[in-house]
């Protein structure tokens, strides 16, 4: 009788928590579609609310700048409340968030909203994997984790696609807002389903929330964002390198307070011990370029194809399918076969691949000018996919290698932010990777698919010399990572390897 009772409540429990994982699932498919389906809009929605180029660099960096800024603070605010309770506040605030991006009336509202849908998402995101870490035991985890990278690159390929039919579809006459307001079905049904499967989680001794480190470090990056997004358009005036300036000065600051911090109880905002770590300190900064170099990229791609060569979102949207399905196949290749034999070479070959289709794609786009197809496109943007899987599946376990166990939440947290942060400022560059050089070739009387051209190209300079960086960086790293086990790596972390693997996908498929 006892036997039958606790077979039935297992069974129960093991329905429970795949309804559970399907939540969370469904809930990370919708921050990844977010996120990769603006950019296609981005041109139709400039359009509509007479965006300036400022605004649409920020459209999409003030997200990447609130989810980055608020990672580590949503993971460890899970830790201290639950992670249950957090990410449901979070799929809330991304829902809500969301709506008011489809009904923004202006570019500064829809701006406003996305940095607000930003900071919901980092309250959602990093719970992730920590409840399927409790949820699942050991032996479970390798089948549950495969499932969550298939959905990620789903995501990664859906994205685009859904962005670009939505658009082109212009449903109830209402042009780009149906991106944002597709998310008000889904995320009612995961928070209802949310509240019901999933079992609330806690960490047993949880650090404290650094508020002043938190303030000091929005206030540092916001300085240093701001004049590099606004400076062009505003002429570079003296308060923009006045408060560049300032911003560099205010982040001093935070390190010399995390310091303190740290001897005081123990409880930083960041682990400031890992920078000690070489291949650390390294992979940071491999992630900060490369996220810089996914910033320029993919905003610049999307306003050529559509403002300079005047296709259609769909037809734009249809063009990146090579680079997509590239990546998938070679994220997948770099992890089982390729790095267990060559190591970090692999990373290198990545980034050499990837700089590659950049240098072909520069030399179609000035070759064939007006002329250029999408055929003509497949070529570097498949090398260009081969490069980006190779580089961003096994990135996270090289950078971690060398990082003590008790330390893998904090770093993993700390890998994925500096990625975001390279992907905002990244988006803050396009103003003078592109934007600039598309003014002076309108001054010097190019045509418009002549002027993006140029500017094109400029902008893919700056991704292929980020790119050749990446290659010399990856010398400081380990030549050979252990096998990552991802029970552990998502184990405690305040944002950890739940938020790494799916905002690697994000930033460069975005």
């Amino acid at each position: 009788m006892g036997s039958g009772l606790q077979s039935a409540s297992q069974t129960s429990s093991d329905r429970r928590r795949w309804f559970a994982l399907g939540v969370l699932m469904a809930a990370t498919f919708l921050d990844l579609v977010d996120v990769t389906i603006v950019n296609i809009a981005i041109p139709t929605i400039r359009q509509d609310i007479g965006a300036s180029f400022s605004a649409i660099q920020w459209i999409a960096g003030g997200y990447a700048l609130a989810f980055a800024l608020g990672l580590i603070t949503g993971g460890r605010l899970g830790d201290i409340y639950g992670r249950k309770k957090l990410f449901l506040i979070g799929v809330a605030g991304f829902t809500i968030t969301s709506v008011l991006c489809g009904l923004s009336p202006t570019a500064g509202a829809l701006v406003t909203s996305r940095v607000m849908q930003g900071a919901a998402a980092a309250l959602m995101v990093p719970q992730v994997l920590s409840i399927i870490h409790v949820t699942f035991p050991p032996q479970e985890r390798g089948k549950v984790f495969g499932m969550f990278g298939a959905m990620i690159g789903l995501g990664g390929v859906m994205g685009p696609l859904i962005g670009a039919l939505l658009t082109q579809w212009n449903l109830f006459g209402l042009e780009w807002r149906p991106i944002f307001l597709i998310n008000l079905p889904v995320g009612v049904l995961a928070l209802y389903l949310g509240a019901k499967y999933i079992s609330e989680s806690k960490a047993e001794h949880a650090l404290r929330l650094d508020l002043v480190g938190v303030a000091l470090a929005t206030i540092g990056l916001a300085l240093l964002l701001y004049p590099l997004t606004q400076g062009r358009e505003l002429g570079w005036p003296a308060w923009a390198f006045g408060s560049m300036i300032v911003g560099l000065a205010v982040l001093a600051l935070f390190v010399g307070y995390e310091r303190i911090k740290t001897r005081r109880d123990g409880s930083p905002l960041v682990e400031l011990s890992l920078f000690r770590i070489k291949s650390f300190s390294a992979g940071t900064v491999v992630q900060l370029t490369y996220g810089l170099v996914s910033g320029i990229f993919f905003l610049v791609w999307t306003l050529y194809m559509q403002l300079g060569l005047g296709w259609s979102p769909l037809k734009a949207g249809l063009t990146g399918i090579p680079f997509s399905i590239m990546a998938a196949v070679a994220a997948g290749i770099s992890v089982q076969k390729l790095v267990p034999k060559f190591g970090r070479k692999v990373l290198q070959a990545g980034a050499v691949a990837q700089a590659l289709g950049s240098v072909i794609y520069i030399w179609e786009a000035s070759t064939l000018g007006a002329g250029i197809q999408p055929w003509h496109m497949a070529l570097p943007l498949a090398i260009m996919g081969i490069g980006m899987g190779l580089i961003v599946a096994p990135i996270t376990n090289t950078v971690l290698s060398e990082v003590p166990p008790a330390h893998s939440g904090s770093a993993s947290g700390l890998i994925s932010t500096t990625n975001q942060l390279g992907l905002a400022f990244g988006l803050g560059l396009v103003s003078v990777a592109f934007f600039n050089p598309l003014e002076g070739a309108f001054q010097a009387g190019d045509t418009t698919a002549g002027a993006f051209a140029v500017a094109f190209s400029s902008a893919m300079w700056y991704v292929a010399a980020g790119l050749l960086a990446i290659f010399f960086l990856v010398f400081a790293l380990p030549r050979f990572a252990p096998a990552w086990d991802t029970g552990d790596a998502a184990a405690g972390a305040p944002a950890g390897a739940g938020s790494g693997m799916d905002r690697q996908t994000e930033s460069v498929t975005a």
